[in-house]
């Protein structure tokens, strides 16, 4: 069976620079937090963001029980506002879209801020970064979010500037997937 997480880390590690400035912008629990932490080492610099109080603690926990480096800014924000925080270029954005794992799964993200986010995202990425953007279509904002992110990038950049692709298990329609936005 395919692993959708260790799929994701394979493209990540082949952009992510020792040194290099990246974004979490679903921060969630911290776990792609931390990685990108020891990723990127202790030059490199990490922006996590989320709109949740218990994320960001929730991130530090994991940070400082995990071996973090001290190379991370957590920001109590949504992601649609990283341009306020971010200013260099990325070589890497990660994205898991919904809700915060272990909570009641109110606040969820939504397609608009994503949307901003995403193309905030993209516009800040270093020649050959990426963005990952994991989708969970099994509820309905998650359903509309990768709706809306494969119409707009299906056609939003050209090919000779950007590649966009999409992993999803076929005969899973409800299981998540994720797309890729490789700069080149």
């Amino acid at each position: 069976m395919v692993d959708l997480r260790s799929l994701e880390k394979q493209f990540l590690a082949s952009h992510i620079k020792e040194g290099g400035t990246v974004c979490d912008f679903t921060m969630g629990n911290g776990h792609d937090t931390l990685y990108l932490s020891r990723a990127v080492g202790p030059r490199g610099k990490v922006y996590a963001f989320d709109v949740q109080e218990r994320a960001v603690a929730s991130t530090r926990k994991t940070l400082e029980t995990g071996g973090a480096y001290d190379n991370y800014e957590l920001i109590l924000d949504s992601h649609a506002n990283a341009a306020n925080y971010v200013k260099g270029p990325i070589c890497a954005g990660v994205f898991n879209l919904g809700y915060l794992p272990g909570s009641d799964k109110r606040v969820t993200t939504m397609v608009d801020s994503t949307l901003r986010a995403v193309q905030c995202a993209i516009g800040l990425l270093d020649d050959d970064g990426v963005v990952l953007i994991c989708v969970y279509p099994g509820h309905a904002e998650g359903a509309a979010e990768g709706e809306a992110l494969c119409d707009w990038l299906s056609g939003a950049y050209d090919r000779k500037e950007y590649c966009v692709g999409m992993f999803r298990i076929l005969n899973s329609p409800d299981s998540p997937f994720f797309i890729a936005v490789e700069k080149r």
